[in-house]
């Protein structure tokens, strides 16, 4: 008989089909969030309510979000800490607040999604926290469930899974660093109606279950498959050696220190040398009835689209515009405030400015361009700076326009050169979206 469910990271991409499944079968979902306004345009029909773990440490913070509530789906995870993420709040002080505060009120099942591989010998900050917080579950006093799936594949990407597509996309190869670690690839739409059953009265309780497919996968396996499910052209496989990896691996954490979250990290590939496998289905399958299907039935149920081979082969395009382009308005700013700064100057004094006024813009000008440039990097303000350098660009064009419409007919062409450029700035912002 359903009832009301609370899905905690029902943003995010388990949690999010989660709760689609959920609905489906008949369930009322309230459906917790960090930025529960963002996620509601996209799903109205929930009960979205802000859930971030940081701020529930108290049970009076959790009576509202669980009054009611039937069951409890525990979704929220972080791959490595950065601005805003923290393995020891995702994995163990808040789900830790959240054990006592569904003991206090009396809700008793719990159903906790954590992942192949979470053990203390992974040697990653995520293994220990996921471990430990497992530990606290099965010590609680609730019936609870803990769920460990190996690689989740659905038609939607986000993560680890979108870097597997952008991999398997690149062009003319298809680098990998390792290629034998193994998965055992299991469909999102299984694991949700597998959880869905769990969640029902009667169902068992006080149990792991590992959450995989039949099939034991390679990552050059799966990087192979997914390229020809996008339609592409065969690639040879490059074995990327391991000296080469590491510095991009090393970039890849500290721009997830900036805000920049990415799936190349330390912890990834940490976690994927040890194992994520993890075991079979058996014994889910005797619990819910669900049984998960193999690898190549996974790819065959669902067509890739034109908009999975853009998203793919975007996948390291997008970052590469992003850098090109900041890194265009810091030179450009730069070159004027130096090298370039008395003939920046003398074209506006010729254009009828003042030597005063024609310094001051050509110094203020050179800054604007350097700080428009850095503020692109800041994760939280892409789309907007890029909106806002479209605008700049425009104003720069029309001003030329005005006081020196002849190099529109320049054979270097200096204003036509600013049109990509434009462009440009208008695909950063349209790719801004992270889920």
């Amino acid at each position: 008989m359903a009832g009301t469910v609370l899905i905690l990271g029902a943003s995010g991409f388990i949690g999010g089909h989660l709760a689609a499944a959920f609905a489906s079968a008949g369930w009322t979902v309230r459906a917790g969030a960090r930025r529960p306004e963002a996620a509601r345009r996209l799903a109205p029909g929930y009960d979205w309510v802000r859930a971030e773990f940081a701020s529930l440490t108290e049970l009076k913070a959790w009576e509202p979000l669980l009054d009611g509530v039937d069951a409890v789906i525990n979704c929220v995870g972080v791959l490595q800490d950065g601005p805003g993420d923290s393995h020891a709040v995702a994995h163990v002080e808040g789900p830790s607040a959240l054990i006592a505060a569904c003991e206090a009120a009396d809700l008793r099942r719990l159903i906790h999604v954590s992942a192949a591989g979470a053990d203390d010998e992974a040697g990653t900050a995520y293994a220990r926290s996921k471990a430990e917080m497992e530990r606290r579950v099965a010590a609680s006093g609730l019936d609870w469930i803990i769920l460990r799936p190996s690689l989740v594949m659905a038609r939607a990407s986000y993560g680890g899974t979108a870097m597997l597509r952008g991999l398997a996309a690149f062009p003319g190869a298809i680098p990998v660093l390792g290629g034998d670690q193994t998965f055992r690839p299991v469909a999102m739409a299984d694991l949700c109606a597998a959880t869905v059953q769990l969640a029902e009265p009667g169902a068992p309780s006080s149990r792991t279950f590992d959450v995989g497919g039949p099939d034991v996968v390679t990552q050059r396996r799966l990087l192979l498959a997914l390229r020809g499910w996008l339609g592409l052209p065969p690639a040879p496989i490059i074995r990327i050696p391991e000296w080469l990896a590491w510095p991009a691996v090393k970039i890849g954490d500290g721009l997830g220190l900036l805000g920049w979250s990415s799936s190349f990290r330390t912890t990834s590939v940490r976690q994927m040398a040890h194992g994520a496998a993890g075991g079979t289905s058996e014994d889910l399958t005797a619990a819910t009835g669900v049984s998960p299907r193999g690898f190549d039935a996974i790819l065959a149920a669902d067509s890739a689209s034109t908009a999975d081979r853009w998203q793919a082969r975007l996948y390291f395009v997008r970052p590469l515009a992003v850098v090109v382009l900041g890194l265009f308005w810091i030179v450009t700013g730069l070159v004027t405030l130096g090298p370039g700064f008395q003939a920046a100057k003398q074209h506006l004094v010729t254009a009828g400015f003042g030597e005063a006024l024609a310094w001051h813009g050509t110094f203020w000008g050179g800054w604007f361009d350097v700080i428009m440039g850095l503020a692109l990097w800041v994760r939280s303000w892409t789309r907007m700076v890029s909106l806002a350098m479209v605008a700049a660009t425009l104003g720069y064009l029309v001003g030329a326009t005005i006081w020196a419409p002849q190099l529109w007919l320049d054979p270097l062409g200096p204003w036509l050169k600013v049109l990509p450029m434009m462009v440009l700035c208008l695909f950063v912002a349209a790719t801004d979206d992270r889920r």
